[in-house]
């Protein structure tokens, strides 16, 4: 490698990069944007970079992440979650609602970016809340939050259900105005109170309160329909059941509008891991049947299911190093994302790096209405690149963690796999595994900032 420009977003070259398709291919960029993709010749000033063996894939896109700041930063912030996303390949990361105060304003939604563009470690797009503290009684600003220099395009209420069906007609007919979505919680209240796992034989083996698929699938139900009825988008977040699955191809095949996300750790982990009573593996929803497993990778491979999303749900030690019933819901999952893809996805024949392209990037990005981080690596475009190594196989350790908490489901478990480099606006957020220094990739991003003001 050649001595690296200390520049903001200065040249640099990816020298025999895979690209998603399999094609082999050079990628030149400069003051942020890709330049050329063939084969590109360096000068002085290039930084040169041994991309041989690498698959080079547009930078991931996460439409569900919780950064909890504001609010909880005990267990995580913006800075320390764009750190963890950088480190995991991703570009661009969509903040869900339930901080303290919830983004329920335009206020608040504008505090998450701007702390998003002073970290820079990735775009962090804010989700505006569905309701009003998330309380599922009024809907919140929604016209207000969209009008923003947020400029929000998804709406949720994530953590609950909007169960409320007037509401959620109501919310739907409002986003449609402005080509918004309503990411649906799909999760009946009632049906899950104090519910602490999957419903079936393992819970009552156990001893803990089920929670039943018909939970979710008749949520996801109603939802497609009143979707149907108004003509506006509709997304399912973590969408954990084959029964789910099955409401979602009917709904495609109808023609709705809807789409939905699983996460990583649906599509390898099974309520089998609870007989530890580990509080790791608890979340929400909880970790279902090998059969639901297997369906949920199906809906993937057949496009089903459009997307695949962290739910990087972060806590601190003492809301999980304690009993099971006591225990927070959620994992983080930011870094594991890919390794976690690829050993359940790619190893396994079901998806090719095209297919990870579309579910990690292109599609979450369209779903999301964002641009700039979903690309064919065509001249011009924003330089957000992620260089993973296919070939390493490695234990995921704690030490790959770089956000503030560390309940991953994943210490111990061989992993395929590694994320080497991360571009983010064309300035190497994660350099040969390495994050970038804080202020370094902050002033990157203000430059490149500065510099789509000026082209504008």
């Amino acid at each position: 490698m050649t001595r690296e420009s200390t520049a903001p977003n200065g040249r640099y070259l990816l020298k025999g990069a895979t690209l998603p398709n399999g094609d082999g291919a050079d990628i030149l960029i400069e003051g942020g944007r890709i330049v050329s993709t063939g084969t590109g010749a360096a000068d002085a000033a290039t930084t040169v970079i041994d991309a041989a063996g690498l698959v080079a894939l547009p930078g991931l896109v996460d439409l569900h992440t919780h950064l909890r700041e504001p609010g909880f930063e005990q267990s995580e912030t913006v800075l320390t979650g764009t750190r963890a996303a950088a480190a995991g390949g991703f570009t661009a990361v969509f903040a869900m609602a339930n901080t303290l105060p919830v983004s329920d304003t335009a206020g608040v939604v504008e505090q998450v970016q701007a702390l998003g563009q002073a970290a820079g470690y990735a775009t962090v797009r804010p989700i505006g809340a569905v309701t009003v503290g998330l309380a599922g009684e009024l809907l919140s600003e929604i016209g207000a939050m969209a009008q923003s220099r947020a400029a929000v395009r998804v709406f949720s209420d994530d953590g609950k259900c909007v169960h409320d069906s007037l509401l959620m007609r109501r919310a739907l007919e409002y986003v449609k105005t402005f080509d918004g979505v309503v990411a649906q919680h799909s999760q009946d209240p009632r049906l899950t109170e104090n519910a602490q796992m999957n419903e079936g034989a393992l819970s009552s083996e156990l001893g803990l309160k089920g929670w039943p698929a018909v939970a979710e699938e008749s949520i996801i139900a109603r939802d497609v329909l009143l979707a149907e009825h108004v003509g506006a988008r509709l997304h399912i977040c973590h969408l954990s059941t084959a029964g789910s699955v099955d409401v979602v191809r009917w709904a495609k095949a109808r023609g709705i509008q809807v789409t939905a996300e699983a996460t990583p750790h649906h599509l390898l982990l099974t309520e089998e891991l609870i007989r530890s009573y580990d509080a790791r593996y608890k979340v929400n929803p909880p970790l279902r049947r090998d059969e639901d497993v297997q369906a949920l990778r199906a809906g993937v491979a057949d496009g089903t299911i459009d997307i695949i999303a962290t739910d990087h749900a972060p806590h601190p030690r003492e809301s999980k190093e304690c009993e099971w019933d006591a225990a927070a819901f959620g994992m983080v999952g930011l870094e594991s994302a890919l390794p976690v893809v690829q050993t359940a996805l790619v190893d396994t024949g079901l998806l090719d790096w095209a297919d990870v392209a579309r579910v990690l990037s292109n599609q979450p990005a369209r779903i999301g209405r964002l641009t700039g981080h979903s690309h064919s690596f065509e001249n011009g475009a924003a330089a957000n690149i992620t260089l993973v190594d296919p070939a390493a196989r490695s234990v995921f350790e704690l030490d790959r963690l770089h956000g503030k908490s560390t309940n991953t489901p994943y210490e111990g478990v061989t992993l395929s796999g590694s994320v080497r480099w991360t571009f983010h606006q064309g300035f190497p957020t994660l350099r040969d595994g390495v994050l970038a220094d804080t202020a370094e990739t902050a002033t990157a991003a203000r430059e490149f900032a500065r510099s789509q003001e000026v082209n504008a």
